[in-house]
């Protein structure tokens, strides 16, 4: 089993991990245990995770409904009224079981009722596994506006079991990727070059560079919990990404973007503006712009789109003083936090992404 040991949040990933949970869930003795889950969690991931908990508790099951547009207040709103209605208190604990949409909301909803109760994350996408699921961050959207609401504060733990990889459509897996190619980036040439030729049939390989980017993550976190400088490095590729996939979910004529595909868009328009701003390698540009659009198919935008892109810009969670900050890269793990960019550098950044 692997490890990453902390006084809150502790990471345990496969082989030993259920005889650590049940292990946890007995030294707690919570009141009630609630475990979180989605339509398809529910479904595909639940069997699975009753038949290795071993408890007397009477288990209580909440759902909502499958995507990104639930992650919002009213979800909580449910949960609030579901956790009260069936007599959580304050010894309650919460499981949450899913994708990051689970994550990020069962934290929030954990961390907020009755001013806090206690909760573990079993990440079940590759996306949560490598990056909502670790770190802390809890919260929702404001209508299509990413994470506006939302708290910091590390699960009990995070347990980690690959197993549910088997349950994900393609779609999700690469959808993950984006992150751990962002982790490449901002990181080292090392796992860089690793992570670029990521292939999900190699299961051995796969679990490999999934806790390494785990302790990527990790690492950050912990030198910088609250994100007042290092931290905002996990944002690179976010900011614009952030608010292209708001763009369209607010397109009912347009199909919406998953997390990583808006992300991917957002990597490949943030190191393109880094090789004009801070002379990112023009080779190295090539090589990541190539990486990505191996995995993601190519989105096409209007100036329109690009307008309104940039219009969402100033929603963005690292703005201060009225500026829209970027986070910038000079080199593969060399990075520049804080960066001011001219629109007209954005739209030269799109030009780019179309024609390449």
């Amino acid at each position: 089993m692997k490890i990453i040991k902390k006084e809150r949040g502790s990471v345990y990933c496969n082989d030993a991990l259920w005889k650590v949970l049940n292990t946890q869930l007995t030294e707690l003795q919570p009141s009630s245990i609630f475990i979180l889950t989605d339509e398809n969690t529910r479904k595909y991931c639940l069997p699975y995770f009753l038949e290795h908990l071993n408890t007397d508790e009477r288990l209580d099951i909440l759902e909502i409904p499958n995507g990104e547009a639930y992650k919002n207040i009213a979800s909580c709103t449910q949960l609030w009224d579901e956790l009260s209605t069936k007599g959580a208190d304050r010894k309650s604990i919460l499981i949450n079981l899913g994708g990051g949409v689970v994550t990020d909301l069962g934290g929030f909803v954990a961390c907020t009722f009755k001013r806090g109760i206690e909760f573990i994350n079993i990440p079940t996408s590759l996306l949560a596994m490598v990056d909502a699921s670790v770190g802390g961050k809890n919260g929702v959207d404001l209508g299509s506006l990413k994470n506006q609401i939302g708290v910091i504060k590390n699960p009990y733990a995070v347990f980690i079991d690959t197993h549910f990889l088997q349950t994900l459509p393609e779609t999700e897996i690469t959808s993950g990727l984006a992150e751990m190619l962002k982790h490449g980036l901002i990181s080292s040439e090392a796992y860089w070059e690793k992570v670029k030729t990521f292939d999900s049939s190699e299961l051995e390989r796969m679990t490999a560079l999934i806790w390494e980017s785990v302790e990527i993550k990790n690492q950050v976190v912990t030198n910088d919990p609250n994100e007042q400088g290092l931290r905002k490095t996990l944002n690179y590729g976010h900011t614009l990404g952030h608010a292209i996939e708001s763009y369209f979910m607010d397109l009912p004529h347009r199909k919406p973007l998953l997390h990583g595909e808006a992300i991917a868009i957002g990597l490949i328009l943030a190191t393109y503006i880094s090789s004009e701003m801070l002379g990112f390698p023009k080779q190295k540009l090539n090589d990541a712009t190539q990486t990505i659009l191996h995995h993601f198919p190519k989105v096409t935008f209007d100036e329109k789109d690009i307008d309104s892109i940039l219009t969402l810009l100033k929603f963005d969670k690292k703005n201060s003083h009225g500026k829209v900050y970027f986070i910038l890269l000079s080199d593969i793990g060399i990075h520049k936090i804080n960066c001011e960019v001219p629109n007209g550098l954005i739209y030269k950044a799109f030009d780019f992404y179309k024609n390449y």
